[in-house]
């Protein structure tokens, strides 16, 4: 558990977590989907409880980490380490937000404690951030949590049937500045 302030937290999901967890991308189905594939996939509660007993598992087997974003108590978002590559110390980094808290810093705030945890508990060296050149959002958090750009994999990715550039954007551990630094 990553308490970030006394409405904000990140925690694992819990299995009771999948009906409040299938309810917020439901909600947010349209804004979502926009970026995220497997928002399509995720079309009944079981969906979401199926995702939450994977997530266990993969933080057992240390594969991955999958963190709800709680706002007083609700799921509003979701942040996530995959692609864990433990000889490298590397792994890749992806986030949600509802629609609704868009804009207020949650992302940027929950990202900056996220890397925080990643960098000190699990040991890694490197944190990459994916994603689609055409969400420029997500191009300004990471250069404001200061990712730099690594490269660019073109027409990698399938968004809504049509392919797209990846955008990889790279942050080593000895030049992530923590927030009271």
């Amino acid at each position: 558990m990553i308490k970030i302030d006394d409405q904000l937290l990140l925690r694992p999901y819990e299995t009771d977590d999948f009906r409040q967890l299938f309810d917020a991308i439901n909600n947010s189905r349209q804004h979502l989907g926009s970026w995220l594939h497997w928002v399509a996939n995720t079309t009944r509660q079981e969906h979401s409880l199926e995702f939450i007993q994977q997530a266990q598992h993969q933080l057992y087997t240390q594969e991955a980490l999958a963190l709800g974003i709680f706002f007083d108590g609700n799921i509003i978002g979701g942040v996530g380490m995959h692609d864990w590559t433990h000889p490298t110390k590397r792994a890749q980094i992806g986030y949600w937000l509802v629609k609704e808290h868009e804009g207020k810093g949650i992302i940027t705030r929950s990202l900056q404690a996220f890397i925080d945890y990643l960098f000190s508990v699990t040991g890694l060296n490197k944190i990459e951030i994916h994603y689609v050149a055409a969400n420029k959002r997500s191009g300004k958090v990471a250069e404001r949590l200061g990712f730099s750009l690594e490269g660019v994999i073109r027409q990698s990715t399938l968004r809504n049937g049509v392919p797209e550039d990846t955008i990889v954007a790279g942050l080593l551990k000895c030049e992530w500045k923590t927030p009271d630094s």
